[in-house]
């Protein structure tokens, strides 16, 4: 909280939303991955690990395939377009590629989405804090959604780019002193291939999970606008090819963390099966030393805040330009629209904990935004970069058609879907087919190239 608000003690409209475009590829890696190793990565699947087994992998290796593509086409592209056309959030993008029509929709299913995400990552904070210290679940998250909100609101991009570095250091050396102890607190390799070894399903890979998580994640991170919008502050696509590949390659390398603990935990602590969000705080509370175990519980909290901290930049940009200044007072100036992001920010943090204490499932929580975010924007954004014909009706079609197909399988199945076909799969082969019809009947000009 104090870096963040002696960084932001001067920081304008253009630092807030771009870092003024001056992100190297140093800033860009830190900043992403810091971004990604959060509650969903971290207590969310040691969680999923605890109760599926190995297929809890792909939950990061998935976003690892996401940021991958991201990086070496997706993102450079979308920078470019950015800088030409000083372009500072994807509704930016989706306007000038489309019509105002298009941000509205995605600016207002964004504010309901990334809520729960950044409720979801409150949740991770309340069960650290509560296991740590006793300190109850309600006032764990309020705790989070202050830091968040304190150091975000100072600056912004320029403040959480920085912050980030610090948060990221945090976390790498608290996951590398904690994994090997806690493997050797468990006794080695042997005994981690011991558990469930009855049970083939725990220890199969690749199957339907591993095609679900692909669906769910991997779409969801290449279109984030958490992660579009710090690739707009990237000096150049040199640094987002190489700071957003590098953070890839940092998840494929984490995913296994996660995946270990859980297992672990699955063998020490049968008893909280049924609240396997604390697997991952017992492990380190448990299974280190006090000072290892420190230091590896700040490295989660470090994770939690710093995913917490790209969630606030997806909703005060969305709410302060894409709605603000574009619907509500399209004559305001940058230091309005700043100190409405600032508003909107203070807001955002206090929705995001009431959540928290509503919902209280982590994994279902990221589950409802993932699948959201990639069902609503992939096929607009992808269009839009590579279809030069693709228009503003087809990217509503698919908007409408993805969204509506993942609430029909997740409300007609309870979430299970039908076969592989889950709600994320359904809504993107929904929105696909939605932008392909809409296509063929009325293939008007694009408005604008792309």
């Amino acid at each position: 909280m104090g870096l963040g608000l002696w960084i932001g003690r001067n920081t304008g409209a253009a630092d807030f939303f771009v870092a003024s475009r001056r992100l190297g590829p140093g800033l860009i890696f830190s900043t992403m991955l810091a971004a990604n190793i959060g509650a969903g990565s971290t207590v969310g699947a040691t969680s999923d690990a605890y109760t599926n087994g190995v297929t809890a992998w792909w939950w990061v290796g998935s976003a690892a395939l996401g940021c991958f593509v991201l990086a070496m086409w997706v993102g450079p592209s979308m920078r470019r377009v950015a800088a030409e056309q000083n372009l500072r959030t994807v509704g930016d993008y989706l306007e000038f590629r489309y019509d105002e029509r298009v941000r509205a929709i995605i600016a207002a299913l964004l504010w309901v989405g990334s809520i729960f995400i950044l409720a979801s990552q409150l949740i991770g904070l309340g069960w650290i804090l509560e296991v740590v210290a006793g300190i109850p679940k309600p006032i764990g998250c309020a705790i989070g959604g202050l830091v968040i909100t304190v150091y975000f609101a100072a600056g912004g991009l320029l403040t959480s780019a920085r912050v980030n570095v610090v948060q990221l250091t945090v976390k790498l050396v608290g996951f590398a002193i904690a994994l090997p102890i806690a493997l050797r607190w468990f006794g080695g390799w042997e005994a981690v291939r011991a558990v469930n070894a009855d049970m083939p399903r725990y220890w199969t890979f690749a199957g339907p999970d591993a095609v679900r998580y692909i669906a769910l994640f991997a779409p969801a991170f290449i279109v984030s606008p958490g992660l579009l919008q710090k690739i707009f502050g990237a000096e150049n696509d040199r640094a987002v090819r190489v700071g957003v590949g590098f953070n890839a390659l940092g998840l494929l390398l984490f995913a296994g963390v996660p995946t270990l603990l859980g297992i672990m935990a699955r063998s020490k602590f049968p008893e909280i099966a049924a609240t396997s969000n604390m697997a991952l705080p017992m492990i380190f509370m448990q299974g280190l030393p006090p000072l290892a175990g420190a230091v590896a519980l700040a490295a989660v909290f470090s994770a939690e805040v710093s995913a917490a901290d790209a969630v606030l930049f997806m909703l005060t940009t969305s709410f302060s330009q894409d709605l603000y200044k574009r619907f509500v007072n399209p004559a305001a100036d940058d230091t309005r629209v700043l100190r409405v992001a600032r508003l909107a920010t203070v807001v955002s943090g206090a929705l995001g904990v009431w959540l928290a204490l509503y919902f209280g499932d982590l994994v279902q929580t990221l589950t409802i935004f993932y699948a959201l975010l990639g069902v609503s924007l992939f096929v607009p954004i992808m269009a839009g970069l590579y279809v030069r014909r693709s228009h503003a009706d087809a990217a509503i079609a698919s908007i409408l058609g993805g969204v509506g197909g993942m609430l029909v399988v997740q409300g007609t199945t309870g979430g299970v879907g039908i076969g592989l076909l889950g709600p994320a799969p359904a809504g993107l082969l929904a929105a696909v087919l939605g932008w392909t019809i809409s296509m063929l009947f009325s293939p008007r000009p694009a408005r604008r190239p792309g």
